[in-house]
């Protein structure tokens, strides 16, 4: 199993959520509303404290836990459909499960 997370624009969750309902076997998905800035090259000068503490993109987090056949298909849906060529357009990136259960179906 694989847990694949992507951090992407808002704009782009109805185009990702379609292509995800045309994969055969997708096995659902959690969304979270999440902010956060980039790596900049330099340090960044704010006028005001404000400007600092305020300095972040507002996003959405995809987080998916799939078999590992599934994992290509996936990554293909999520980085076709949150693409522009743009700085800002998110991260994507895949951790090992090293164990998963359904708390529905499987007894402690």
């Amino acid at each position: 199993m694989k847990e694949i997370k992507a951090i992407v624009r808002p704009s782009k969750l109805h185009k990702i959520r379609d292509a995800f309902r045309q994969l055969p076997g997708f096995p659902g998905m959690n969304i979270s509303h999440v902010e956060g800035c980039s790596a900049h090259a330099g340090a960044e000068a704010h006028d005001t404290l404000k400007e600092e503490l305020t300095d972040f993109t507002r996003k959405l987090r995809i987080e998916i836990v799939a078999p590992e056949e599934m994992l290509a298909d996936i990554l293909s849906v999520i980085h076709s459909n949150a693409h522009t060529g743009q700085a800002g357009d998110g991260v994507l990136w895949v951790t090992e499960v090293q164990e998963f259960r359904r708390l529905c179906t499987h007894p402690v």
